[in-house]
């Protein structure tokens, strides 16, 4: 579901891809449904491509979503975006207790639960990531191999 939503350095929100030509992509925001040009030069980036840095890696953003979903019932954060950077640090820590302090910032935090609670109100709420064809075959492929030498 993250591939298809985008943000835009400079705008608020998030938006999805409408259409797209060589040099302008149309997008809609998901908060009101108004749809503007972006250009080339603009600084797009989809929410698939985002990883928040733990200890021990990264962790793609829709897990760090799924978590919150997990612990909000699916509802809106409990913390509002807004609080002081000691009530947002403490919730992450509950949601990824392993994150990086060093490397995600309170701003970090705000926006992606700012993000989050955008994608509630619109009612986005499939995080988990689909499994490839790719990753299919291979278990297709292996269940095979384990069925023949089964029968033998």
């Amino acid at each position: 579901m993250l591939k298809d939503i985008l943000y835009v350095s400079g705008k608020p929100g998030l938006y999805k891809m409408v259409s797209q030509g060589k040099n302008l992509m149309i997008i809609e925001s998901l908060s009101d449904g108004k749809r503007i040009p972006v250009f080339s030069s603009d600084k797009i980036v989809y929410l698939k491509d985002i990883a928040i840095f733990t200890e021990n890696g990264e962790i793609p953003l829709s897990e760090v979503f799924e978590k919150i979903k997990a612990k909000e019932n699916g509802a809106k954060c409990a913390v509002d975006a807004k609080s002081g950077h000691e009530k947002l640090v403490q919730y992450l820590e509950e949601i990824l207790p392993d994150y990086d302090r060093n490397r995600v910032y309170p701003s970090d935090i705000r926006k992606m639960m700012n993000w989050y609670n955008i994608l509630v109100e619109a009612q986005l709420t499939d995080f988990a990531e689909p499994e490839t064809e790719t990753e299919e075959k291979v278990e297709t492929a292996s269940d095979k191999t384990e069925e023949i030498s089964s029968e033998n």
